[in-house]
């Protein structure tokens, strides 16, 4: 009779360990800072040395179109 009570607590303790370090993991990553992209050091760049998003976008679209143009012109030429 005193056999199946270890059986019976092994699957129990190791249920009870997986649970608890799954929640020291977790709490540990809510305790842990997020690292920012913004905190590195060197890699700051001011602002108005910056294009703005817009700009970004325009040059783009001009790189792009001078693009599709040069395709048609190939494509004519063929």
């Amino acid at each position: 009779r005193e056999a199946p009570v270890p059986k019976m607590l092994a699957p129990c303790l190791l249920r009870r360990v997986v649970l608890t370090v799954s929640l020291v993991f977790v709490v540990a990553l809510l305790l842990v800072e997020p690292v920012r992209s913004d905190q590195e050091a060197g890699t700051a760049i001011p602002a108005e040395s910056r294009p703005c998003v817009d700009c970004h976008a325009f040059e783009f679209m001009q790189r792009a179109l001078q693009d599709l143009k040069k395709t048609a012109y190939n494509l004519d030429t063929r």
